[in-house]
């Protein structure tokens, strides 16, 4: 059985810079009408970034919404009608200062569904060369850290790592 809401009507309740905010009217599967709370984002991307096949580059960043420093892989927001690939290279160099040679596009998640449509899209990088340094936005402050892949389960079990982009990616990749 297929379930579909159909939209009845939308308002705008904020435009931000990075998402915008919908309450829907909408019509459920049994007739009922619900109200459903959307945040619309761009989508982003997120990087596996391997220094050697021994070891990936993370980062490590203070997180607002959550009030807490967290290590993830580098990562960021799709701009407006840019290439999803092109962004993972913008990224990864914007974070970590490299860039490379060999990209894999691994899939893509989506974030919390329930109350958002951010999809991120999830690639491999391999074969790094250095790239420009201090590119990342002014308002970024992030530390990289070398993480050794055979320690990566641990630190996600340890609950050194969090961040569900970063997991979903390594679990992709088969290094979880």
């Amino acid at each position: 059985m297929d379930f579909f809401e159909k939209t009845l009507e939308e308002k705008d309740i904020y435009k931000g810079k990075i998402i915008d905010v919908k309450v829907q009217k909408v019509k459920l599967p049994n007739g009922k009408e619900s109200k459903r709370e959307i945040v619309r984002h761009q989508g982003g991307v997120a990087v596996i970034a391997y220094k050697n096949e021994k070891e990936i580059f993370m980062v490590k960043q203070f997180r607002k919404p959550i009030d807490m420093e967290i290590l993830e892989i580098p990562a960021g927001k799709i701009e407006k009608g840019e290439d999803k690939k092109i962004c993972a290279e913008r990224e990864l160099e914007e974070e970590i200062g490299y860039k490379a040679k060999k990209w894999t596009y691994m899939g893509k998640v989506v974030t919390s569904p329930g109350f958002c449509d951010e999809y991120i899209y999830l690639y491999k990088a391999e074969n790094l060369y250095k790239g420009e340094d201090g590119l990342n936005d002014e308002d970024e402050f992030i530390d990289i850290i070398e993480v050794k892949v055979d320690e990566i389960r641990e630190l996600i079990k340890k609950g050194k790592i969090i961040d569900a982009k970063s997991i979903c990616a390594m679990a992709m990749e088969k290094i979880y």
